[in-house]
């Protein structure tokens, strides 16, 4: 019996002291709305970056319909000035350029673009610093030697 007594005054000891701590301790309070904030926040913030993510979206799909526009009408600028123009110097026409690449499809026009670059660029087996080739100095016969002897 002295068992079950002990076992109920602590039951009721365990459940004053927790009354006590609430009452008496105030930033337990605060600390619940705080959390609610940072929740809130939370939600907030991922509702942002979603509306964020949707326009970014849209924003780029109105870009490439913008873009196939724009490339129709110079297309559309490009050909009409061939046909109402026909005597006008290439030159003179600021639609020459584009009216050589219409002739291409648009994948053509890329792989054209590559081997241009290919072209321009300097060839392979040129060397980058000065190979002392065309020196007039003659080498020693030691520094000959010595060169053979690395590579051998």
């Amino acid at each position: 019996m002295a068992w079950i007594y002990a076992l109920v005054g602590l039951a009721a000891g365990i459940i004053i002291g927790l009354l006590i701590s609430r009452i008496t301790v105030p930033g337990i309070k605060q600390q619940k709305s705080l959390k609610q904030d940072l929740e809130k926040s939370k939600y907030e913030l991922e509702q942002y970056r979603q509306e964020l993510v949707d326009h970014f979206a849209t924003s780029a799909t109105m870009l490439e319909a913008l873009a196939k526009d724009f490339n129709k009408m110079y297309d559309h600028m490009a050909s009409t000035s061939k046909e109402l123009m026909p005597n006008q110097p290439k030159q003179d026409n600021p639609f020459s350029s584009r009216l050589d690449e219409m002739t291409l499809s648009p994948e053509l026009n890329k792989k054209v673009a590559h081997i241009k670059a290919e072209i321009d660029k300097q060839p392979k087996d040129y060397a980058n610093d000065a190979t002392g080739l065309l020196n007039d100095d003659v080498p020693d016969k030691a520094n000959i030697d010595k060169k053979e002897e690395k590579i051998a």
